[in-house]
């Protein structure tokens, strides 16, 4: 009972956008939906082209197949919208310098945080169980399958910007990350300043995505 808490307890605190993306193989046939859908499969074949590219397994490769990862992931994912999102009502109190900044600052912690735990995706599988459009919006569920048969819900969030659908959030098991980081950066804020959550930040302070 303890091993399989620990083990929810990995997929929902386990660097997000790993999970999301890089934890997973698709099953035949497990797409359900549109477009939003499908552009995120393709990212997710992409990524997978290059974790199983025996010439980027080496050591010595490993800078060049993060780095490939990152090409892939950046065009997948808007960070510019979930630094705003994270950053919540402060984000208006920042002047336009200071935006810039905080998203090159969170960018880089999500980086961070999945960086080490990128290549080690085993046999998940992702399924895909519908798609819900509203406007510029979708939210496409999924679930996902361990090796040991259990079973993880799985959502993304996404809206339509510049003829794609770009991922702004994800739902793990109904626990938000932009809604986790918001709560803790909210907190420094208020406890300390924003000053001093940008400085955590410089300092590369974590800032795990879990329960509260």
């Amino acid at each position: 009972m303890e091993k399989s808490r620990n083990d929810r307890k990995r997929y929902l605190t386990v660097p997000v956008i790993a999970l999301i993306l890089l934890s997973i193989s698709l099953t035949p046939g497990s797409a359900a939906g549109g477009v939003p859908t499908d552009q995120i499969k393709s990212t997710v074949d992409k990524a997978l082209v290059v974790l199983k590219d025996p010439r980027l397994k080496p050591a010595a490769k490993t800078k060049e197949r993060r780095e490939q990862l990152k090409q892939i992931l950046f065009a997948r994912f808007d960070f510019t919208e979930m630094a705003k999102r994270s950053l919540g009502a402060n984000w208006r109190r920042r002047t336009p310098k200071e935006q810039e900044e905080f998203v090159r600052l969170f960018t880089d912690l999500l980086e961070r945080a999945y960086a080490d735990t990128i290549e080690s995706y085993g046999d998940e599988k992702i399924v895909y169980v519908g798609e819900r459009l509203d406007g510029g919006y979708a939210d496409i569920s999924s679930k996902v399958l361990t090796s040991k048969s259990e079973e993880f819900s799985l959502n993304y969030r996404a809206h339509f910007v510049g003829g794609e659908w770009r991922v702004y959030d994800v739902v793990v098991e109904n626990i938000s990350m932009v809604n986790n980081y918001r709560s803790q950066f909210n907190r420094v804020i208020t406890n300390a300043s924003y000053e001093e959550l940008v400085r955590r930040l410089k300092d590369k302070a974590d800032f795990p995505v879990q329960k509260n």
